[in-house]
């Protein structure tokens, strides 16, 4: 039988109702994520961890906006308010969420010139996490994912977890989405079409 993980996304105080980048209804998913905890016995943790200065912060580019989009030279990078900084209290996980059942911590977005969506890959696509090796050592291929947000960081994981020839699960009652612009409807769509099971 396939090694089964539950992979939580992002639930940090930064993505929650007072954050930086706070997703409406965040802290919602908190009990939905602890429940669902008791179902798998290996469970990972995804963190953003940026440095101050990271390149993704509209405050490191003179004239620009959260939510604009600028050239990088890995392609199309948004432009987000300053979150998750490596040690804030912003890139804490959310008190109330049982993270002392995770068994690794994987962060991301610590390179200063990338940044990262995806539990599994930098957004240049190339530049692997390592959680890819390590779920291979461990043989645990269905993959569950739940956290924040929908139609970013949860989307981009599940997408690349297929791409990596895992088994890969979104329980969206876990997960809440920023939604811009219909974003949250077009990543559920693309996600289907790539052979995540939505449930």
């Amino acid at each position: 039988m396939a090694g089964k993980a539950l992979i939580i996304i992002d639930v940090q105080n930064d993505f929650c109702p007072g954050g930086a980048l706070a997703v409406d209804e965040g802290d919602k998913v908190v009990p939905v994520i602890n429940r669902l905890m008791d179902e798998f016995d290996h469970v990972i943790m995804t963190q953003d961890w940026h440095p101050a200065d990271h390149s993704s912060f509209a405050s490191q580019h003179a004239g620009k906006a959260p939510f604009e989009d600028i050239e990088m030279p890995y392609g199309t990078q948004r432009l987000w308010p300053d979150h998750c900084v490596q040690g804030s209290p912003g890139a804490d996980f959310h008190p109330e969420l049982d993270w002392t059942r995770a068994e690794m911590v994987i962060r991301k977005g610590f390179r200063k010139a990338i940044d990262s969506y995806s539990a599994f890959f930098e957004n240049d696509h190339r530049t692997p996490t390592g959680l890819s090796g390590y779920l291979r050592e461990r043989g645990l291929d269905d993959l569950t994912f739940v956290g924040l947000a929908t139609d970013f960081c949860v989307a981009y994981s599940a997408l690349d977890a297929v791409v990596e020839g895992f088994s890969a699960r979104v329980v969206l009652a876990g997960c809440r989405g920023i939604d811009m612009d219909g974003s949250v409807a077009a990543m559920v769509a693309r996600m289907r079409e790539a052979g995540v099971m939505i449930d």
